[in-house]
């Protein structure tokens, strides 16, 4: 069975997201603290006639930080250029995209942690001072080109933001941390996505739906159409609470939104470890992920839920994951 946070199901429902996608600040359900304090920057530099600060959007993955991106540009009325850390493997390579702009339009790098260093370095400049001196030619031929930038805002992504160096981190003027979903917003989100796809879906289902999908929007709309084919196949078509269940149940998606992943890491510390404390690597073999996926994909969550606790020694389960998968809880005498 594929799991809820596979990686080549993201890939493969991208081609969807920008039918789900609001446009707009008033669109955008949840992040309110982040959309309060982005409305007030974004009047600003419109009133001012400049570009807005440079923005740095972290957080766990599926929690819209590339949408947020997208309400940004569509607020300030520019354009919106986007591209990846990873995809940026020279100066050169940086150069062209920043050469492309337009007077305050939008870059946005997601994954912007994954930088090369020569590439980042030739950053500072253009977020500070809209300039960039490149090196062009070898040896005796070389000489160094200044090339001025229209005023631009860079849109940083991240889903680790303490690997981004210092002097980086610091050129960011706006900082904004998504934060996982409520059920009463993931609610919204799915009445919203059942309503665009056309779903007959109950409200007490998207509430069911919501409060298992990870407190994570995009969870949320994969859970949704997973639950929609069940509800074809196995039913009349219409999506009600115990249908939800059912599905989610063939999926291997609890009542807390643990999937097999998130259930196998905490009986790995539970069963082999006494609970912790156990070490990221090690428990990355033991489960075969790789280290990054644990990381960035599951522990949040788990630490979030109150399932995990990180320490100096290792990773601990608490009591609330003994509880949860059926373990006695080991009390010192």
């Amino acid at each position: 069975m594929a799991r809820i946070l596979d990686n080549h199901l993201m890939e493969d429902e991208e081609a969807l997201e920008p039918t789900l996608r609001p446009r707009y600040l008033k669109e955008y359900i949840g992040q309110d603290k982040a959309k309060e304090q982005l409305k007030i920057f974004i009047e600003a530099a419109k009133m001012r006639d400049e570009a807005l600060d440079h923005v740095l959007l972290f957080g766990p993955p599926g929690l819209g930080k590339t949408t947020m991106a997208f309400v940004i540009a569509n607020e300030l009325g520019v354009s919106l250029k986007q591209t990846a850390g990873p995809a940026i493997e020279k100066a050169g390579d940086l150069v062209a995209l920043l050469n492309d702009l337009e007077p305050g339009d939008v870059l946005f790098i997601d994954e912007i942690h994954r930088l090369p260093m020569a590439v980042e370095e030739v950053l500072y400049s253009a977020m500070e001072d809209f300039y960039i001196d490149i090196m062009i030619g070898s040896g005796d031929t070389s000489h160094s080109v200044h090339l001025d930038l229209p005023p631009f805002t860079l849109i940083g992504a991240t889903t680790r933001a303490g690997m981004l160096s210092n002097p980086l981190r610091a050129r960011f003027g706006i900082t904004g941390h998504m934060q996982y979903y409520s059920v009463e917003a993931l609610t919204d989100i799915v009445e919203r996505t059942a309503a665009i796809f056309t779903m007959a879906i109950e409200h007490d289902a998207a509430v069911e739906l919501a409060r298992r999908s990870r407190g994570t929007p995009r969870i949320a709309n994969r859970l949704l159409k997973r639950v929609r084919d069940y509800a074809q196949i196995m039913g009349d078509g219409q999506i009600n609470k115990e249908v939800t269940d059912k599905a989610l149940t063939m999926l291997d998606v609890d009542h807390e939104g643990l999937d097999y992943v998130d259930q196998k890491i905490l009986k790995t510390m539970i069963e082999l470890y006494q609970g912790g404390p156990v070490g990221l690597g090690t428990l990355s073999v033991n489960i075969a992920e790789e280290r990054d996926t644990v990381e960035d994909m599951y522990e949040p969550y788990l630490i979030q839920k109150g399932f995990m606790m990180r320490t100096k020694t290792g990773r601990v389960a608490t009591a609330k994951a003994y509880e949860h998968l059926g373990y006695t809880y080991p009390t010192e005498n």
